[in-house]
């Protein structure tokens, strides 16, 4: 059986986007990362082909941007603890 999954995303691509959502995060003093995030996933998940369907991201900043607040307001509360799970949540996202 052939495979039919693969990634065609390329090297310059990827460090460009990279260059790009820093120099978004940095000028805004990270407000705007999840914004950053979003565009990097994206770029990731749009160049991804599984099973020979080509994966879509729908996922929004502003949607985003909500959790982040409530994910930060939980490392506040809980003195950096829960940090360790907004990874795991930023996954599942």
């Amino acid at each position: 059986m052939e495979n039919r999954s693969h990634f065609d995303g390329g090297l310059l691509s990827y460090v460009g986007w990279i260059i790009l959502g820093s120099l978004i995060t940095s000028c805004t003093f990270g407000i705007c990362y999840p914004w950053a995030l979003c565009m990097i996933y994206g770029w990731k998940i749009n160049h991804t082909v599984i099973e020979g369907r080509r994966l879509k991201f729908n996922g929004t900043a502003v949607g985003l941007f909500g959790n982040w607040i409530k994910w930060l307001l939980l490392i506040v509360v809980t003195f950096g603890i829960y940090g360790f799970w907004v990874h795991i949540k930023l996954e599942q996202w």
